[in-house]
């Protein structure tokens, strides 16, 4: 699915009214009426369905915004709820759709009060310590920068609440470019939005305040949410089901994938095990180790499924490595470099070759890519002679790049794509939203996943799961979305089990089966 930048949005809505002749009007009353049917699901799935005399709280701002929620405000009222609307306004400030819905909001003699002093703090404390949904409309795609403190202090009262926090289009505080929050923002428990899906729902601080993402058409035609000109995606089930690589009855390790994996050093067998396990549980059909000669025992009996091709060195693999290396690679169909590897300065020549002299998709992570930032000018030695993936986390990236981690992350988005484009490989930024870059400028946001991958090995399974992928016969791009995606539904699948904490990176691999099962599971369903 894209994603799009407010102003994206705004063209998209404006050309449906000006070429298909949908009034704004109506786009307003459709968004409305998404939000309502998100707060009825909302009650269906805690099993009280019944609306009657529930209490709603709506917090409307003077732009579309605000517009929208005078509308939810109506609409929950036809449905007996009984509404209390928080303006932040006058009403002669309200302006177009907005003050028609305000109109027709006083018109069924809605409930309001306008923000004005400490008696009505004391109001709006009593109204939301009695809510059961609280409707966020004050800001829209519009807003920029720090919330108005008068604003804040009523934020705070809705963070504090009981209540079901439901924000219209994109939380209060959260800009939608970017999802930078200056102080504060509305901590929404779902967010409604209208069209496509906006940046700032998946970068920077916005998952946090973001919650659950709906996404409505709210009438505006697929052909003009299909627009060419927009190159950012969020990666959705139906896609990843459409690229999964198929098993027939006739396949075997062959045609499953042959993949190579360089990994280990001294100290760090463990992530190429972890690795390694990335691998076979994502399907390859062959899996090769090549490790320092004093780890080759050792892998040959954590990972026995894979075979073990001990190279030169004792502790870290070194120049010597490189014809065993290119021995593997023959008849291969992919290779990664990198987890635990060790950072030996006298391997960076065997990355050079790798990358000038092999023809199969390399996967570079960790250890390699910290050997890489030692002479980024490596990278140019690939010269298109085949495709090439890397998989930095921030710090890693940071080192790539010549700057801080904070500097990446306050640039996630523009920087991957960047750099994906310049090396002319696919960069898989990992973080709370990991950030797939093609090099053709495309992005790809992934929407999986949750802090429990917050721990030592995650990223080696995720290499491994990459690989495994390629070698099945997977292109660049969709391979890493692959591997991106299911690594994340894995750790969703064990924190609904487990929670957010204390789930292992081993346990991570062993779930990425289940997670694939029932992902084709749905393809037989639908008889595709």
């Amino acid at each position: 699915m894209r994603v799009v930048t407010a102003e994206q949005m705004r063209r998209l809505e404006q050309e449906a009214m000006n070429d298909y002749g949908i009034p704004s009007i109506i786009l307003m009353e459709n968004a409305a009426l998404a939000v309502v049917q998100e707060i009825r699901q909302h009650f269906e799935r805690t099993g009280r369905p019944e609306l009657t005399g529930r209490k709603a709280v709506v917090l409307a701002g003077k732009g579309n915004n605000g517009g929208d929620g005078l509308a939810v405000a109506r609409h929950l009222m036809i449905l007996g709820l009984d509404v209390t609307v928080i303006l932040f306004a006058k009403p002669q400030e309200f302006k177009g759709d907005a003050a028609l819905n305000l109109k027709l909001y006083f018109g069924a003699e809605g409930k309001y009060f306008i923000v004005d002093g400490d008696q009505k703090k004391r109001v709006a404390r009593f109204a939301l310590s009695q809510a059961e949904v609280v409707v966020d409309a004050v800001y829209g795609t519009g807003f920029r920068g720090a919330l108005p403190s008068v604003v804040e202090e009523y934020v705070e009262e809705v963070n504090a609440s009981k209540a079901w926090i439901v924000a219209v289009d994109i939380s209060s505080g959260v800009e939608a470019d970017t999802g930078k929050v200056y102080r504060l923002a509305v901590k929404a428990h779902t967010t409604v939005t209208f069209g496509l899906p906006k940046l700032g729902h998946f970068l920077g601080r916005g998952p946090e305040f973001a919650g659950r993402v709906v996404v409505d058409p709210i009438s505006i035609p697929p052909r003009f949410l299909e627009s060419e000109g927009i190159e950012h995606f969020v990666l959705t089930e139906d896609y990843i089901r459409s690229i999964l690589p198929p098993r027939t009855w006739q396949g075997h390790k062959g045609t499953h994938g042959r993949g190579v994996l360089v990994a280990g050093s001294r100290g760090m067998s463990g992530a190429a095990v972890l690795a390694g396990e990335g691998a076979l549980r994502s399907g390859i059909g062959l899996l090769q180790m090549i490790t320092p000669n004093g780890l080759g025992n050792l892998l040959d009996q954590a990972l026995t499924e894979a075979t073990v091709w001990p190279a030169p060195g004792e502790n870290s693999l070194g120049q010597e490595a490189w014809p065993v290396i290119a021995a593997r690679s023959e008849g291969a169909q992919a290779l990664a470099v990198g987890p635990g590897l060790g950072q030996n300065p006298e391997f960076v020549p065997v990355l050079e070759e790798i990358l000038r002299t092999l023809t199969l998709p390399v996967v570079l992570d960790a250890d390699a890519l910290n050997l890489v930032a030692l002479d980024p000018g490596v990278l140019g030695r690939r010269q298109g002679r085949g495709s090439l993936i890397l998989t930095p986390h921030p710090g890693e990236m940071a080192r790539l790049c010549r700057c801080t981690p904070a500097e990446v992350q306050e640039n996630r988005l523009e920087l991957a794509v960047s750099k994906a484009v310049e090396w002319e490989a696919v960069v898989v930024l990992k973080g709370a939203v990991t950030i797939i870059a093609a090099p053709d400028g495309r992005a790809f946001l992934n929407p999986t996943g949750n802090p429990g991958l917050g721990t030592g090995g995650t990223g080696d399974v995720l290499t491994g799961s990459i690989l495994g992928f390629l070698a099945q016969g997977v292109e660049p791009v969709a391979a890493a979305c692959l591997g991106v995606y299911l690594h994340g539904l894995a750790a969703d699948e064990l924190a609904r089990e487990y929670g957010q904490a204390g789930f292992k990176a081993s346990e991570v691999a062993g779930m990425i089966p289940l997670v694939r099962h029932k992902l084709e599971k749905q393809i037989r369903k639908e008889g595709r």
